[in-house]
């Protein structure tokens, strides 16, 4: 018998590809936390470049926009922490079924 695949929703795929985008974390550590392979991340992030039509840009030397930056990124990591609550929720009821 061979194993199940298994399957991620378009949403989840987006916000895992984002978590690299966003906070410039490697796509290997990244993988490791969320529990997939940094290659299949790697394709997720690929496609997520693809869509966006402003990618993030390099840090400033302004230190007023680096702050204005740094903000975004201190929302966003909040916004990553929750989701990976969430995947961790996801996995551990899927391991409870089993």
């Amino acid at each position: 018998m061979g194993l199940q695949r298994k399957t991620y929703t378009a949403a989840y795929r987006s916000e895992a590809a984002r978590l690299v985008i966003d906070t410039d974390r490697p796509i290997a550590h990244v993988a490791a936390e969320i529990g997939v392979g940094s290659q299949l991340l790697g394709r997720w992030v690929a496609v997520e470049w693809a869509r966006m039509d402003d990618p993030p840009t390099a840090v400033d030397a302004d230190p007023q926009a680096e702050l204005a930056r740094l903000r975004v990124e201190v929302a966003e990591l909040r916004r990553d922490r929750e989701f990976l609550k969430k995947a961790a929720a996801f996995f551990a009821a899927e391991n409870q079924t089993r």
